[in-house]
């Protein structure tokens, strides 16, 4: 496994279409296998192959929720003072070729970030459940309804997969002003 890369606009490869998988190889694992420890790295949530610079339709999610049987780890990362959190548990989950088949009408909104579009965030509408299928990494179908934080993270990682960033679902204005302050950003570093 290895860290690779994660690209960043304004990237024109992350504008590009990517094309479905038809090996399930052992190349497909790896890719796999890297994209998720790229992803824990980052920190994120959601990784999409093209965010790695491979054009091919996979995305890797694990939300990783609080895990309620493990005793919280004490912290002193943010400020320096000496707090808890609560460890989280792993959940991975690999996406091949997925397709929405049923959103629904009712939208939900979340304040979206992407590890391609750094310390930038903004609420984004999507409809609030959808059906989804997708392939595994030995190809097999799977089907599933879902909705909250996943049926997001999904659709989240899915646009990803047809050159889309979150960014392009803002106003043309909040747009414009998530880049300029991501390049005041990069500016200051």
């Amino acid at each position: 496994m290895a860290i690779r890369e994660i690209i960043e606009i304004p990237d024109p490869r992350l504008k590009q279409v990517s094309a479905p998988v038809e090996k399930f190889d052992e190349e497909l694992k790896t890719l796999v296998a890297d994209m998720f420890e790229t992803m824990y790295d980052a920190p994120g949530i959601g990784l999409a192959a093209i965010q790695v610079g491979v054009p091919l339709r996979v995305l890797v999610i694990d939300l990783q929720p609080d895990d309620p049987d493990a005793e919280p780890e004490v912290c002193t990362a943010h400020g320096g003072h000496e707090h808890t959190h609560q460890p989280t548990k792993r959940e991975p989950r690999v996406f091949i070729n997925p397709e929405i088949l049923d959103p629904s009408e009712e939208t939900s909104i979340y304040n979206e970030g992407c590890l391609s579009v750094p310390e930038i965030f903004a609420e984004v509408e999507r409809p609030a459940r959808i059906r989804a299928r997708w392939q595994d990494i030995d190809g097999k179908v799977h089907e599933e309804e879902m909705d909250d934080l996943m049926a997001t993270c999904l659709q989240h990682e899915m646009d990803h997969l047809e050159g889309i960033l979150f960014i392009d679902h803002l106003s043309r204005l909040k747009r414009q002003m998530a880049v300029k302050k991501l390049e005041k950003l990069r500016r200051a570093a």
